[in-house]
């Protein structure tokens, strides 16, 4: 290695076991904030709160941008209901509080429910019937959000959104 690669190499950022244990209480407090409000009433004005004009949004191989963008999808959706199954996160270090990769599997039903269908509705309609998906988040640290208190969760908007369905 050269005197100029070791100048330019980035400094080493380890994260501690309680950065860990605050970002995974972040994580978990985001995604059951995140998912009752995607499924309540009022979506259309809340769930945008949580993304930023810069926010990008790819739902299902289709790209949106800003909450504007996740406006106009939500207002051609039609009601849902998710199950989250399960979510990890990954605390990235460089800010602190660190942002988050937050990884979500679960089911979400469009609709209805099967019940609600029409009696034409085919088996075959995903509308009405529960749908796998998979959906990771960039969370970053809300520099506009009142300060955190030491050892309390941090608030986050949401920089990067994906969502696809699995089956």
């Amino acid at each position: 290695m050269t005197a100029s690669m070791a100048a330019v190499a980035p400094a080493v950022v380890k994260l501690t076991p309680s950065d860990v244990e605050i970002a995974t209480r972040a994580a978990d407090h985001f995604t059951r904030i995140y998912y009752s409000t995607y499924d309540s009433n009022t979506r259309l004005n809340d769930l945008p709160q949580f993304y930023r004009p810069s926010s990008s949004l790819v739902w299902n191989g289709k790209p949106f941008q800003g909450a504007s963008g996740l406006r106009e999808l939500m207002e051609k959706m039609p009601v849902t209901k998710h199950e989250v199954q399960s979510f990890d996160c990954h605390p990235i270090p460089g800010t602190s509080p660190p942002s988050l990769l937050v990884s979500v599997s679960g089911s979400v039903t469009h609709g209805r429910g099967p019940a609600g269908n029409p009696t034409n509705t085919t088996s075959r309609n995903p509308e009405g019937h529960p749908r796998v998906f998979s959906q990771t988040f960039m969370l970053v640290p809300d520099a506009a959000a009142p300060a955190s208190k030491p050892g309390e969760v941090a608030k986050y908007y949401v920089s990067a959104d994906a969502l696809r369905f699995v089956g």
